[in-house]
């Protein structure tokens, strides 16, 4: 990717973005069938981007129809291999010959710095489709041991119509994550973006189309959860729902799938994730660089943030130090000036219940060692809540915001005690540097991912997925995502040599 613009440069571009905003179904756009919109706004400014389709079920059921033909009709799963790969591909180019414009439109549509969407979400967005779209004709299927006398065949089938429903704090990415395996096995989709950043999810599908993929494959229903993602959890002709979102909507959709065709579901939900530094760390610097970045990163709209910091009392304040140094730093302003590190939150209901943590962590006396303020109406500064006992809301909610509290412990018993207490179990991020501790401590701590003395998430090549609450049913990301748009099936032959029992003495 090309160096950085000027904060002019993007917004001469975001001044001349015209972006799609009807539902996209069946390689066209379309209005909601009932003719409603709802408003998508730029957080930051608090003006209006545009008024998307709001969909309903009988949009949904036209989608899913639509997808249905798709699928069955074999335009897209009959394909042979190496040609769905090329579509996928040619996106892939298209998407690249279009980051700017994405880019922008990203950060005006969900508040993130355009920094991030620049030098993070685009390239990885095109680097998941680009992974996930190699695998297409390197996957090989299975035999298995069966003996002499018949083989068996163990193939992996696309599941049918999925149903994807994004979250708001990763649009593009969430977008890849879902589309790129989805596709690779070649089943048709229906995807509702959140009803907050519906806009680069539509310029998706249209250079989708571009690039060959057949209509009827990729499907963007705009609205609300309740007009649209609970008649895709409950739509009978959908074969499985990948959510990634909170665990009380992830919950939804389990009763979704009881109440409707026991569709396959998959769930990625929230995290409350610690990290921990034990006594013997080393390069404190360094370490508090990793807790702000884990922290702050997205203004904590992450479900893999470590809003928790379990640390050590021996080097507690050193550290403290450190971090509120490193934290300074980081900038929040205009998204699409790339001098900020953070941007807006979401929309103002976020803001609100972000801002009720805040309120919350002063008035119970929680001591506030940065931050604790919101400025120009829908920005919260990093904040950091010291003296938070482990079963304190603070340490058991996930705010979903840059909001840090900090837990001190007296052992690496204790820390991982600490780590574990809670409904979640999504990531975790262990410092040390005993390499048998940590290795300990990586098995101790239940969580989807653990990262030794890093932040992080793995890559593309490892699956991520959570633990207790924090998930269900599968994993994102790697070859394993396969598995979740697939179903196994095993072909019997019978090879036996007939044995004529006429000529049997």
């Amino acid at each position: 990717m090309s160096d950085l613009l000027t904060h002019d440069e993007y917004l001469a571009i975001a001044a001349d973005l015209n972006p799609p905003s009807m539902s996209f179904i069946d390689g066209r756009f379309r209005p909601a069938k009932s003719g409603n919109t709802l408003a998508t706004i730029n957080p930051a400014t608090g003006k209006k981007l545009a008024d998307i389709a709001a969909c309903d079920k009988e949009d949904v059921d036209f989608a899913v129809e639509k997808a249905r033909e798709s699928f069955d009709d074999g335009r897209w799963r009959c394909l042979h291999p190496s040609e769905r790969k090329d579509v996928l591909i040619r996106l892939c180019k298209l998407i690249a010959r279009n980051r700017r414009e994405l880019a922008v439109l990203e950060a005006l549509d969900s508040g993130k710095p355009i920094k991030d969407c620049e030098t993070i979400d685009i390239p990885e967005l095109i680097h998941t489709i680009k992974w996930h779209a190699e695998a297409i004709d390197k996957i090989y299927d299975q035999t298995a041991p069966v003996g002499n006398d018949a083989i068996s065949i163990i193939v992996r089938e696309p599941i049918g119509v999925v149903g994807a429903v994004l979250p708001w704090n990763f649009p593009l990415l969430m977008l890849a994550w879902k589309m790129g395996p989805a596709l690779a096995a070649g089943c048709s989709m229906v995807i509702k973006p959140a009803e907050q950043t519906s806009l680069t999810a539509l310029r998706i599908a249209e250079l989708a189309m571009e690039a060959g993929l057949p209509r009827g494959v990729l499907n963007i229903v705009t609205g609300t959860g309740k007009d649209v993602g609970e008649p895709i959890g409950m739509h009978r002709d959908v074969d499985m729902v990948s959510f990634t979102g909170s665990t009380a909507t992830g919950r939804c959709f389990l009763r979704y799938a009881a109440d409707s065709n026991l569709k396959k579901v998959v769930l990625e939900c929230g995290g409350k994730n610690p990290c921990i530094v034990l006594e013997d760390a080393e390069d404190l610097d360094r370490v508090a660089a990793q807790v702000v970045n884990a922290a702050f990163w997205n203004m904590g709209e992450n479900c893999s943030a470590g809003s928790r910091l379990i640390v050590h009392k021996k080097i507690k304040e050193e550290l403290l130090e450190r971090v509120k140094a490193h934290a300074r730093e980081w900038r929040t302003g205009d998204p699409l000036d790339p001098a900020n590190h953070l941007g807006a939150l979401v929309d103002q209901n976020h803001f609100k219940k972000v801002a009720s943590y805040l309120h919350y962590g002063k008035d119970s006396g929680k001591q506030v060692i940065l931050g604790g303020e919101t400025t120009d109406g829908i920005y919260v500064q990093p904040t950091i809540f010291d003296g938070v006992d482990s079963q304190d809301r603070l340490a058991q909610e996930e705010i979903f915001g840059p909001v840090l509290s900090v837990i001190t412990v007296g052992s690496y018993d204790e820390a991982i005690q600490v780590a574990n207490n809670t409904d979640y179990g999504l990531a975790a991020s262990v410092f040390t540097a005993n390499a048998k501790r940590a290795l300990r401590a990586a098995q101790a701590v239940r969580a989807g991912t653990v990262t030794v003395n890093c932040f992080g998430e793995g890559d593309i090549t490892t699956p991520f997925g959570g633990y207790k609450q924090s998930g269900f049913g599968g994993r994102d990301n790697s070859i394993h995502a396969h598995d979740q748009y697939t179903e196994l099936k095993t072909i019997w032959l019978d090879i036996s040599d007939p044995v004529d029992e006429a000529c049997v003495d």
